[in-house]
């Protein structure tokens, strides 16, 4: 009888111990979910800028949720040392199944600790190339930038990144100096056309474009210099020469840019210069008069996002 007695009695301090636990783990989470909520009205009530509050309310959910992990593993420590004595081979099998799910909490790991970029950049791993709208744990969120590598415009596209990516290959961060960036685009032209003129015009026309935040950039770039310890690089607009084959010279301008303004600034300076100028050559070394054509009245284009 007193044996009975016994027993009842250890099962009713493990329940207890059990009970104690959920009930701290309710709380817990409890806790967790009111603070999100204050946290994410402070940011949409005190926050203008849309980019801004979604940033925040990102880092402010992935802060929180790993606070959350932290503080279950703290509250079941005990019992998960307790339990892990008798399930290492399930543990073994559960490591090996869930392989890509630790990839990808890895790459969430080494990405943040290295800083590769922030929700807004646009960032280009593999064949994947786009703004970041979304980061977790597991995977980052883009909206598509495309059709290939050298445009600037959004697709309409999403594309979710699984995280595991960014421990095996190396990311691309367009928009490391966030405000203005440095727009590198090519012109090909075939190697008896007028390519000295091109240069020229190229150059002239991507200088007159600039020309209305040159100051801003060489401003922005010094400053910028300054806190990341780098040598400031040159602002001007330049237009390089480079043969990559024989017959072929390709013109590589290069001209600073507003970060969202990219694809406007290239489009602008190519309409300007093409519905002007003709580079072909005749057989006695002029160069060919515009077509009729290239003479239509120009319209204005939108190439923003």
């Amino acid at each position: 009888m007193f044996e009975g007695l016994s027993s009842l009695e250890d099962r009713l301090a493990i329940s207890e111990t059990l009970l104690g636990l959920l009930i701290s783990t309710t709380i817990f989470v409890l806790v967790i979910i009111i603070i999100r909520a204050v946290i994410a009205r402070f940011i949409r009530r005190n926050i203008s800028s849309i980019e801004l509050q979604r940033r925040w309310l990102v880092q402010t959910r992935n802060g929180l949720a790993f606070i959350l992990l932290l503080g279950l593993v703290i509250i079941w420590g005990e019992e998960l040392r307790t339990l892990a004595l008798s399930i290492v081979a399930i543990a073994v099998a559960f490591v090996v199944a869930t392989k890509e799910l630790i990839l990808c909490v890895t790459g969430s790991i080494l990405k943040t600790g290295a800083g590769s970029f922030n929700i807004g950049d646009r960032i280009q791993i593999k064949d994947f190339r786009g703004d970041v709208i979304d980061q977790n744990l597991l995977a980052t969120t883009i909206l598509e930038v495309g059709p290939g590598k050298i445009t600037h415009q959004r697709t309409g596209r999403m594309a979710v990144i699984p995280n595991a990516l960014f421990v095996s290959e190396p990311v691309i961060n367009e928009s490391y100096t966030h405000d203005y960036v440095l727009h590198v685009f090519t012109v090909p032209l075939k190697r008896e056309d007028d390519w000295q003129t091109a240069q020229k015009v190229f150059l002239e026309s991507a200088k007159k474009h600039c020309k209305p935040y040159q100051k801003e950039v060489h401003k922005y770039m010094e400053q910028l210099s300054k806190q990341k310890g780098l040598d400031m690089p040159t602002v001007e607009p330049r237009v390089s020469i480079q043969v990559p084959a024989a017959g072929e010279i390709h013109l590589i301008i290069r001209v600073p840019a507003k970060s969202g303004q990219r694809s406007y600034i290239e489009q602008s300076i190519l309409f300007d210069v093409l519905t002007n100028h003709d580079f072909i050559r005749k057989k006695d070394g002029k160069t060919m008069p515009s077509s009729p054509e290239s003479e239509q009245k120009k319209m204005t284009i939108n190439y923003n996002k």
